[in-house]
């Protein structure tokens, strides 16, 4: 049997947990386990939304002094698929070939286990912890995220603990560890259009209105001209239609509706609310230049008819500019590996939107090539890494920040 490092040890005790969002499946009573004798106090709190599942969550803190160094991860996982398909099991964290395999492996419960490790190297090293060391560790990153992080971040708020820097560890290296640091994160809104049209035999389509040309045509007005060409921290903004459905079963009728779902990727160059107004913008003009009925003729065509719902919560564009933490982490990762990461803002959403309003935030973990799928899977000579990159960097962000 492979002889596993504290990290990878503490991964596969992680995997075994069937923690699938929202469940907390174990994972938080093994990270309290090893938290509590370290020195840590650890608070658990299950947070409540209406139409949302209860979640619970995990605050801890080692030492009252500032700066407060916050670590943050999620221990949810998305569901398995066919777990016939597996290797091994999704559950177990067997290592094949040098690599453990399971659901989390790197997103993110690896990245937990490395920080806890890190954590655990500098305390048995003696070495001080001048400031505070946290960690905020949700269940609800693959799910909702309204009873996660945003939830405990409100809750420390209000009781007035405050965070001064935090690293969330989710797989942000493309192809090796190493690669990338992220930084700041594109904003996201999310929404669907419904064309509105007049249901009716497929036989005598002058008696009816076909929304499908509607949808068609409002679709491709979203998707045809670029919003923008980029900026010099930002990659361009991109919107992507993400399902079109009429909902039609039967051959020979008109349906009344068809519907489309899209989300939209902004750069520092809008805001949510101006994205809107420019899709809002876009759909308009796309309204009045087509129509569900081309066989009228022209000033008789009725203009599609559409309404436009977003979802609740948009994600805002955000850059962090903290040159200690930045600075800290990175010249850690050269340390370690020997070469300078990337700084990016590429890719989706963390819940470092959440976090960006309390405190600087950057992401770090480990190579995301296989999150979400079959088989995912770490290497273990990437655990030992990042533990070390992360104890480097415990160690320097401290000394920065003046504090050691």
């Amino acid at each position: 049997m492979t002889d596993l490092s504290h990290s990878a040890a503490l991964l596969r005790d992680l995997i075994a947990c069937p923690s699938v969002t929202p469940e907390e499946g174990g994972a938080l009573t093994v990270l309290q386990k090893r938290l509590e004798p370290l020195g840590f106090t650890v608070e658990r709190r299950v947070s409540t939304a209406p139409g949302t599942p209860d979640v619970e969550n995990l605050y801890a803190r080692l030492g009252n002094a500032s700066p407060n160094l916050c670590f943050a991860g999620h221990t949810d996982v998305v569901p398995t698929g066919d777990e016939a398909a597996w290797t091994s099991g999704p559950f177990q964290g067997d290592v094949v070939d040098g690599e453990m395999i399971g659901r989390g492996a790197v997103d993110m419960k690896g990245g937990i286990a490395c920080f806890l490790a890190a954590v655990e190297q500098h305390i048995a090293a003696g070495k001080p912890v001048p400031g505070s060391i946290s960690f905020l560790i949700t269940g609800d990153e693959e799910g909702p995220a309204v009873n996660g992080t945003s939830a405990v971040l409100d809750w420390l708020v209000e009781r007035g603990e405050k965070i001064d820097a935090c690293v969330v560890g989710e797989p942000t290296n493309p192809n090796q560890l190493g690669d990338a640091i992220k930084i700041g994160r594109r904003g996201s809104v999310s929404g669907t259009v419904t064309v509105h049209g007049t249901q009716g035999h497929a036989a005598y389509p002058h008696l009816a209105d076909n929304p499908a040309r509607g949808i068609v045509a409002l679709c491709n007005a979203l998707m045809a001209e670029p919003f923008d060409e980029g900026t010099e921290d930002f990659q361009p903004t991109n919107l992507e239609v993400t399902s079109i459905d009429i909902g039609n079963p039967a051959f020979n009728v008109v349906a009344q509706q068809a519907t489309a779902r899209f989300n939209i990727r902004f750069n520092d160059t809008w805001t949510a609310d101006s994205v809107k107004a420019e899709i809002e913008r876009r759909l308009a003009v796309a309204s009045e230049s087509n129509a569900v009925r081309p066989d009228l003729p022209d000033g008789a065509r009725p203009p599609v008819r559409f309404d436009v719902v977003y979802t609740e919560r948009p994600s805002h564009v955000f850059l962090t500019r903290d040159d200690t933490l930045i600075d800290s982490l990175a010249g850690a990762v050269e340390d370690v590996i020997g070469r300078r990461p990337e700084t990016s803002t590429g890719g989706g959403t963390s819940d470092a939107r959440f976090i960006k309003d309390v405190c600087s935030v950057v992401e770090f973990g480990l190579v995301g090539q296989t999150m979400h799928q079959v088989d995912e899977r770490v290497a273990l000579a990437d655990l030992d890494q990042l533990t070390a990159i992360y104890a480097r960097f415990i160690e320097s962000y401290f000394a920065k920040s003046g504090t050691s």
